[in-house]
């Protein structure tokens, strides 16, 4: 599981008073409330000591653990600046696509590094979130995979008038981060691609096109459960691969087998998010979608042991939602991976 440096700052896993405490460029309300008190206000630099973005060195010769090093402290600037180290030749990030990207993080004033991803799972960036941490939003829209660059974020575009006391960074602390763009992948609203046949022994899938549309599961007359975890990919998506304690976004159907829909995103009206490998979902899920592509489209049949086990799982009125003897079928639409 990443650390909590890495989701602090990664894309859509924000505590919400962090989230909050980001600046805008929308006029939301998150941007009023840094602006209303002017002691708490993001500290402006005065222009003699805006520190040029060449004063950043970067050392690369060790690939897996790249350093950062200023030539000033404290190092500051008013406005996000960029400068591209290395030219990618791959596929330009999009507006509203998650960027797979590893980065060193330091903090100007001190010149302390506070977090490094590089040798570790790529952190997800959602660009289509104008909340999440603006200035590197900023920075990645456009840019090629295989990329190199060098990115100061002032307060006002990284963590506002709080700071992230978690991190040791203050109202007045410029971010520094070296940042290499692994892969880019659109944040989709479907899963699209020619749907395999379900195998022997569990039941055939159909799903309407659409967002979250609910799935159809047909059981083959007087079909038994598999005793055993069972799942089969009825489309492979070509996006990144899912790694144990990231957060999915998924259109799901659950269906007790042979019995009634017990839930799906359809009902809630809007995709829904869970960490996956954590151990916040129940076990058949952690095993089959960890290492899944983005993009897929998942039929998993999950027995008792690897459901809610003996005791089963209940509805408010008291009434049986899942028996301690009911095995579930899931179809799971991969639409995003952070």
């Amino acid at each position: 599981m990443r650390s909590t440096r890495v989701r602090l700052i990664a894309a859509g896993v924000l505590p919400l008073a962090l989230l909050t405490a980001c600046g805008d460029d929308d006029g939301s309300q998150a941007s009023k409330s840094s602006s209303s008190t002017s002691a708490a206000s993001p500290q402006t630099v005065a222009p003699d000591k805006v520190a040029p973005i060449s004063a950043v060195t970067v050392n690369s010769s060790k690939p897996n653990a790249p350093t950062v090093s200023l030539a000033k402290k404290p190092f500051s600037v008013n406005t996000t600046t960029t400068k591209v180290t290395k030219p990618g030749t791959g596929k330009a990030i999009g507006a509203k696509d998650i960027a797979y990207v590893s980065y060193v993080a330091v903090n100007g004033t001190s010149g302390k590094t506070i977090e490094s991803t590089f040798g570790k799972p790529s952190a997800a960036f959602n660009l289509g979130d104008k909340q999440t941490f603006p200035g590197l939003m900023k920075a990645l829209k456009g840019q090629k995979v295989g990329s190199e660059l060098t990115v100061a974020v002032p307060p006002a575009d990284g963590f506002g008038s709080q700071g992230a006391k978690e991190l040791g960074i203050t109202a007045k602390d410029t971010m520094v981060f070296h940042l290499k763009v692994n892969d880019t992948y659109p944040m989709l609203t479907e899963v699209k691609g020619t749907q395999a046949k379900s195998e022997p022994g569990l039941p055939e899938v159909s799903v309407p096109a659409g967002p979250v549309q609910q799935a159809k599961l047909t059981f083959e007359k007087g079909s038994t459960a598999p005793k055993t975890l069972k799942s089969q990919v009825l489309i492979k998506g070509t996006g990144p691969k899912v790694v144990a304690g990231q957060q999915l976004l998924s259109n799901y159907t659950g269906q007790v087998w042979n019995g009634k829909v017990f839930d799906a995103a359809a009902k809630q009206g809007q995709p829904v998010p869970f960490q996956i490998g954590a151990g916040q979902v129940i076990a058949g899920w952690d095993k089959v979608l960890v290492g899944q592509t983005v993009g897929s489209r998942v039929l998993i049949s999950v027995p008792p042991a690897e459901g809610y086990g003996k005791t089963g799982k209940k509805n408010q009125d008291g009434s049986w939602a899942i028996k301690p003897t009911d095995t579930m079928v899931f179809v799971v639409d991969i639409l995003a991976a952070m």
